[in-house]
């Protein structure tokens, strides 16, 4: 998953660009039941990771985190990316 992630995201931050960066940040998080799927993933530098989960900025990013991931996949509900214990 992480590795199919890595490459759609051309190996960069999505955020500020940086090379450095993993595959390992989750839109919904993984407390919230967010799952690791390609559609809730993306890859962030260790900078812009920090940003994501302990600023004032989270909205502002996540917000610009869905809208790429919609323009990759389409406008999907969060409810696709979040673990669902009736459903599964």
């Amino acid at each position: 998953m992480k590795d199919a992630v890595w490459e759609r995201d051309g190996h960069r931050c999505i955020f500020c660009g940086s090379s450095q960066a993993r595959s390992e940040a989750h839109v919904i998080p993984r407390t919230a039941g967010g799952l690791g799927v390609e559609k809730n993933i993306i890859t962030v530098c260790r900078w812009c990771h920090t940003l994501l989960d302990q600023t004032e900025r989270r909205d502002k990013m996540l917000a610009q985190a869905k809208h790429y991931l919609y323009s990759l996949y389409g406008e999907f509900d969060d409810k696709e990316v979040i673990y669902n214990a009736k459903s599964n």
